[in-house]
C-alpha cells in the first residue's frame, strides 16, 4: 500500500509563447521511464492558453481523452464533425479510437461573442481504452454546480453504476470531480489505483498532509482517504480497478 505525494514544482513543464504546460507523467520531449502512467492513467496535462492561440490540428489514436476547464473557454473541432467550446462545468470526452484529428484554441470569439484577452486553464487527462481501433466518438456534459459543491461527482466513466456521467471506453476507471469549500470534507474512492490532482486551492489529505495547487497523489492498494479544504479547492479524481504495469 502507497501514498505517493507528487509536487507541482517536480511535474515537467513545456513553456511556449502561446503555452504553459505542466505534465504529470512522460509527455512529448518529456520522457522518465519511471514515470508514464499510474493505474490506467498516462497523461494528466494541466495547461493555460493564451488569448487567440491553440493546439493546430493534429492526430489522436486508441486513447479517451477527457478535458476538464477550470477558468475561460476552449474550442475544439474534430474530423468527426464535432465542435463546440468547453467551459467549466462542461466535461468533455474525445474517444480516439481507430484515428481522429482534432483542435483546440483559446478563439471562442470566432464562434460567437466579441474578442477577449483571457487566458484557458484546463487540465487534460488520458486513459486507455479496453480495446484497439474503436470508433471515434465524442460527447460532453455539463455539471450542475451544485452537484460539484456537494461532493465527488463522477464526470467520466466506463464502469457500472455511474449512469449520469460521460461514457468513456474503459470498464475499470472513472473520473471524479468536486469543489470545496474551506473546511469541507469528502472521502476518496476505495480503488486499487487512485489519483488525486489539485488543480487549484489548497486541501489537507488524511496521513499525508498538505496539498497545493499542481500537486497530486498516486495511491495503490489503499482507499477511503479523508480529503478536507483548507481553501476553496477543485479536486479530479481518477478511481481505476486495472493497471497497465499489472
Amino acid at each position: 500500500m502507497t501514498v505517493d505525494v507528487r509536487r507541482a514544482q517536480d511535474r515537467f513543464a513545456t513553456r511556449l509563447s502561446w503555452l504553459d504546460s505542466k505534465h504529470s507523467f512522460s509527455f512529448g520531449r518529456h520522457y522518465d521511464g519511471g514515470n508514464t502512467s499510474h493505474g490506467l492513467l498516462l497523461v494528466n496535462n494541466d495547461d493555460v492558453v493564451c488569448p487567440g492561440a491553440g493546439f493546430e490540428t493534429h492526430p489522436h489514436r486508441d486513447m479517451e481523452i477527457v478535458t476538464w476547464v477550470l477558468q475561460g473557454s476552449l474550442v475544439h473541432q474534430d474530423s468527426t464533425g464535432h465542435n463546440g467550446v468547453i467551459y467549466p462545468g462542461l466535461a468533455q470526452r474525445m474517444s480516439a479510437g481507430s484515428g481522429i484529428l482534432h483542435s483546440e484554441k483559446n478563439d471562442a470569439w470566432r464562434l460567437a461573442g466579441p474578442r477577449h484577452d483571457d487566458p484557458v486553464h484546463f487540465v487534460q487527462m488520458w486513459v486507455v481504452p479496453d480495446g484497439s481501433s474503436r470508433t471515434p466518438g465524442y460527447e460532453q456534459l455539463e455539471v450542475a454546480a451544485e452537484a460539484l459543491s456537494a461532493g465527488l461527482v463522477p464526470v467520466a466513466s466506463g464502469m457500472a453504476g455511474h449512469d449520469a456521467a460521460i461514457r468513456i471506453g474503459n470498464r475499470n476507471a472513472a473520473l471524479h470531480a468536486a469543489r470545496l469549500a474551506p473546511g469541507q470534507s469528502i472521502s476518496l474512492p476505495d480503488a486499487p489505483w487512485l489519483h488525486l490532482f489539485v488543480p487549484r486551492g489548497s486541501v489537507e489529505l488524511e496521513t499525508a498532509g498538505g496539498l497545493t495547487a499542481g500537486d497530486a497523489v498516486r495511491f495503490t492498494g489503499t482507499g477511503g482517504h479523508t480529503v478536507t479544504a483548507t481553501e476553496a479547492a477543485e479536486i479530479l479524481v481518477w478511481e481505476m480497478h486495472a493497471s497497465l504495469a499489472a
